[in-house]
């Protein structure tokens, strides 16, 4: 039961619990950043780079702030699959991309990934970020229990598509809004920041002490 229960995590997040200090890295500037558009993946092919780009900007895009891939989102979830994703993980996010993708091509019309927009996949956010019923999430993640326990084992599986986007667009949201939260300027411009600890202020009102945003990391 312990074993199903780990493998079942294992497919519902891409472990981003463990990055380094080198990699978080990544996201601390968002100063003489290349066009996206010409950047070369480390890990993604190109096209499939580019799309994860316009992806996240769809999640958060520039406002008053700056844009996800404004503070290198996109360079930072390229390499943590890169560098930190087990084989395995590797392999079932590039199967949770494949769906995610082939349906944002069939939606837009658009035969290639270097051709898509960020309108593209706005349809498929509010579809694939919506909330579910308790009862769905407890489907879907069983489903994927399913699906991990027969590839560890070395059999063949095959998830549902719609479970497969469900599972992409939130850990892609997750791991984007960790990292955008992590960059150097979100934690020092945008959040709450007190780079030397002063006075500890157990009950205080967040709203007169922080004007109600949250503490950087």
């Amino acid at each position: 039961m312990e074993r199903r229960s780990a493998l079942k995590n294992m497919g519902m997040v891409f472990g981003y619990a463990v990055a380094t200090p080198t990699l978080l890295g990544l996201v601390q500037s968002c100063k003489d950043k290349p066009p996206y558009a010409e950047w070369v993946p480390s890990y993604f092919d190109k096209d499939k780079g580019y799309a994860i780009a316009q992806m996240v900007d769809v999640i958060l895009p520039k406002t008053d702030t700056p844009s996800a891939t404004e503070v290198n989102v996109h360079v930072f979830i390229d390499e943590f699959a890169n560098s930190v994703l087990p084989k395995e993980q590797q392999g079932f996010m590039k199967m949770l991309m494949d769906k995610f993708m082939s349906k944002a091509l069939t939606g837009s019309g658009k035969e290639s990934l270097a051709d898509i927009e960020g309108v593209d996949f706005e349809p498929l956010l509010t579809t694939y970020l919506k909330k579910r019923s308790d009862e769905e999430e407890e489907a879907h993640e069983e489903a994927i229990g399913d699906y991990m326990e027969a590839i560890m084992k070395g059999e063949s599986a095959e998830l549902d598509d719609d479970i497969a986007c469900f599972a992409f667009a939130g850990n892609v949201r997750n791991m984007a809004t960790w990292a955008y939260k992590s960059s150097e300027y979100v934690g020092e411009e945008v959040l709450a920041y007190l780079p030397v600890p002063g006075e500890y202020i157990a009950c205080g009102d967040l709203d007169e002490l922080t004007q109600g945003r949250a503490w950087s990391l």
